[in-house]
């Protein structure tokens, strides 16, 4: 049975994922026409707050929930994702994951934009956003048993177990074991313990909470990663336009791949880059359909940017360390692994400190918001009176996650987060004449003032 699970995951985070996510995301790419482009300067101007309507539906600000979908996404992946993509798919592996970053952008307008569109309401009362909601109420009732398989897969994978097994190993490898103060089990319980308690505090005051940690701590924690990262390339400046042309050379030409494989590179950068930003999983239209905005279109292109920060920026920043510093060369195959060393390598000394603080608040912040994500899934499946109950079963998977090996566990989680992306690249691609049409009428407007 464990075998199977572990045989399902790998299957489905291959080509099926990728023609739903690439396949569907390009068709909605060329079908807005480009709206990543097109619609880019127009959404650095709204999240910046200049069209905020304090008065609107909704829970949190715009720049809030761009804030808390930024933190559920700006993780692990952004660290150990990468090197894993160069040192399976080379350098190339980069470039292809740049290309489905502005195709995920437009996947993350569409499903963000629906969001907003078709919010429903829970069993209270409260108005609720997310693609159970734009099923049922953009698609109709007879889909509804779409939006309960995205909600039970939510449930169970929208847990942090691989953040806190991560998180644990970590400290202990860079914190604890070189001053002799790792002890085996018991340190792992003692910092699951702690995870827990921290994770807590925030995640039981509810998504204005959360959001309000999210947008502090996600512009912090992109601060302090870049900082870090600039360092490593001002010392290694003369590095910087070399590899960015290799980057664009052996995505053409698969130099860095055993056998020289093109199509082994593209599949590698895409397969990371969907792993990474999350566009068309299904999570951030949950916490952008709780958004302070009568305007779908307006969110959608907040939602945008998320892609852009994640894989465009963030990914680069981690990829480029990784090539100055030629560690990807070395022989350390192991994501967290390279990443740590190019960060020895760059800044010695101090340099697995930086990255430790990062990964810190990157596993963090991803914690805090992927407990909204299962509370809305539970909310909708059993009531808004009964949702509450999934945050202690959240918290204690969090010290599950810190003391067991989990390879299946993990396969599980990893196979119901990827059902997650079905209902919602189905529904997206269903309702996006609606989008087109809000689109329109949306720029139309603009053009003449109205809003």
């Amino acid at each position: 049975m464990g075998q199977l699970i572990i045989d399902f995951s790998n299957w489905i985070w291959g080509w099926p994922l990728l023609y739903l996510l690439l396949g569907g995301g390009t068709l909605l790419f060329l079908y807005s026409g480009l709206i990543p482009f097109r619609g880019f300067a127009h959404a650095m101007k709204v999240v910046g707050g200049k069209y905020d309507d304090p008065n609107a539906k909704g829970d949190i600000t715009s720049f809030q929930a761009l804030s808390s979908a930024i933190a559920a996404t700006v993780g692990l992946g952004n660290i150990s994702g990468v090197a894993l993509a160069i040192s399976t798919g080379g350098p190339g592996a980069i470039f292809w994951m740049w290309v489905s970053a502005f195709v995920g952008m437009a996947t993350k307008y569409f499903t963000c934009t629906l969001a907003i569109m078709y919010r429903g309401k829970d069993s209270a009362g409260h108005i609720q956003g997310g693609p159970m909601y734009v099923i049922e109420e953009g698609m109709g009732k007879k889909w509804k048993p779409m939006s309960i398989i995205f909600c039970v897969a939510g449930i169970m994978g929208l847990l942090a177990i691989f953040q806190a097994n991560q998180l644990t190993d970590v400290l202990r490898v860079v914190m604890l074991k070189p001053f002799g103060l790792d002890h085996g089990a018991i340190t792992r319980w003692i910092l699951g313990i702690s995870m827990m308690i921290l994770v807590a505090t925030v995640i039981l005051g509810g998504i204005k909470r959360i959001a309000n940690v999210a947008s502090k701590l996600v512009p912090f924690m992109v601060s302090l990663y870049f900082i870090s990262v600039v360092l490593i390339l001002v010392r290694f400046n003369d590095q910087i336009i070399s590899s960015l042309l290799f980057i664009v050379e052996d995505a053409f030409s698969g130099k860095a791949v055993l056998g020289g494989s093109v199509g082994a590179v593209i599949i590698t950068g895409a397969r990371r880059a969907a792993f990474s930003n999350e566009a068309g999983i299904g999570t951030a239209p949950m916490v952008h359909g709780a958004s302070k905005n009568e305007e779908p279109v307006r969110e959608g292109l907040i939602a945008m940017l998320g892609p852009f920060i994640d894989t465009i920026i963030v990914c680069t920043l981690t990829a480029l360390t990784i090539m100055v510093t030629g560690v990807w060369e070395s022989g350390e195959k192991d994501g967290v692994l390279m990443t740590l060393s190019a960060f020895e390598s760059g800044i010695p000394g101090l340099g697995k400190y930086f990255l430790m603080a990062a990964v810190l608040v990157f596993a963090l912040s991803t914690m805090f918001t992927y407990s909204y994500y299962g509370h809305k899934c539970f909310n909708y499946l059993f009531g808004a009176d009964k949702a509450d109950y999934y945050n202690y079963f959240y918290l204690v998977t969090i010290v599950g996650g810190a003391v067991v090996s989990l390879k299946v566990v993990m396969s599980f989680v990893d196979g119901m987060y990827a059902i997650m992306a079905f209902p919602t690249m189905i529904s997206a691609i269903y309702l996006s004449p609606k989008v087109i049409a809000a689109t329109k009428d949306y720029f139309k407007r603009m053009k003449e003032k109205d809003i």
